[in-house]
């Protein structure tokens, strides 16, 4: 059985579009610049920190003695401890901030919500610097207005700076916000996006706003809230700027965090090797924290 020419369909041939290339250009420029200023100096931080590299000259490999020193510096150890109970600290506070702040700027009876929102987010748009220099003004035992009003009250100064612990209470306030305004408008779009009906529902049983923020919106903004923790994490983890420009991680050296620790050993002893070490274990536990947000992440999901 013959077929005739005219039953067989010829596919026109295909043009090829214009915009064929473009993705793969932009994906291009992003892969070199992430080999370039992530994998490369990756890669070289590396292999400093198995070589007593100082900055300067020539390097030996020493194996794993940056290490196996890093291990017993109770200098590094103490750095670590303030950096996780800087952490603990700042991102449950963060979250509370910002969570209420974004509650309040969507709720229907708000007024001049879009001020709020602007002036909430301002901070934001300020450099640590500055933030820490303005917390620094507000918190100054010498100077600060704070315990200015607190004299003029009838109260004695507080020391805000020389008492390491109020010291690092004044960094988290700071830092907490300076990043809500972030943290809001990621919760601002999450709270918008859950669906008006379930409220609508919700009030016609009798649930008052805070049995629906339970159990209506929180749950709704979970894989936000995911987000939310895990950057503030890794944010807390690699504190520096805030701390430096407000108290230089003091009083004395009782609230250098880890980053602080990784740049004074490296670029102010000339200890580039040890200093890589360092930095390589700060990589790994902020990559043991990603995970296992991933991972209790996933579980909640599949619930």
């Amino acid at each position: 059985m013959t077929k005739h020419a005219s039953d067989v369909s010829v596919s026109p041939p295909r043009r090829r579009s214009k915009y064929t290339l473009a993705p793969l250009v932009l994906i291009a420029a992003n892969v070199v610049l992430f080999a370039l200023f992530f994998v490369w100096p990756a890669v070289i931080g590396l292999v400093y920190s198995f070589t007593n590299y100082t900055g300067v000259g020539a390097f030996q490999f020493i194996g794993l003695d940056n290490y196996h020193n890093l291990f017993g510096d109770s200098t590094f150890y103490d750095a670590l401890s303030r950096t996780l109970l800087y952490a603990v600290l700042f991102v449950p506070l963060n979250f509370a901030l910002s969570l209420l702040a974004a509650n309040l700027v969507v709720s229907k009876h708000a007024k001049g919500a879009s001020v709020a929102r602007v002036i909430f987010f301002i901070p934001w748009l300020l450099s640590p610097i500055v933030v820490g220099v303005l917390w620094r003004w507000l918190f100054g035992e010498n100077f600060g207005l704070v315990n200015y009003v607190i004299e003029k009250l009838g109260g004695s100064a507080v020391p805000w700076q020389s008492n390491a612990d109020l010291s690092l209470i004044v960094v988290v306030m700071a830092a907490s916000w300076a990043w809500t305004g972030f943290s809001m408008l990621l919760f601002i779009a999450a709270i918008k996006n859950v669906p008006v009906s379930y409220y609508e529902a919700a009030s016609l049983d009798g649930a008052g706003p805070w049995r629906q923020f339970i159990s209506i919106t929180l749950p709704s903004i979970a894989p936000t809230s995911f987000i939310v923790i895990l950057l503030n994490t890794i944010n807390a983890m690699k504190e520096y700027p805030v701390f430096v420009a407000l108290n230089n991680g003091g009083p004395g050296t009782s609230n250098n965090l880890l980053v602080q620790y990784i740049y004074e050993t490296g670029f102010k002893r000339g200890q580039i090797g040890y200093a890589s070490a360092a930095s390589f274990v700060l990589m790994l536990i902020l990559m043991a924290v990603a995970i296992i947000q991933l991972i209790v992440n996933r579980r909640v999901e599949n619930r």
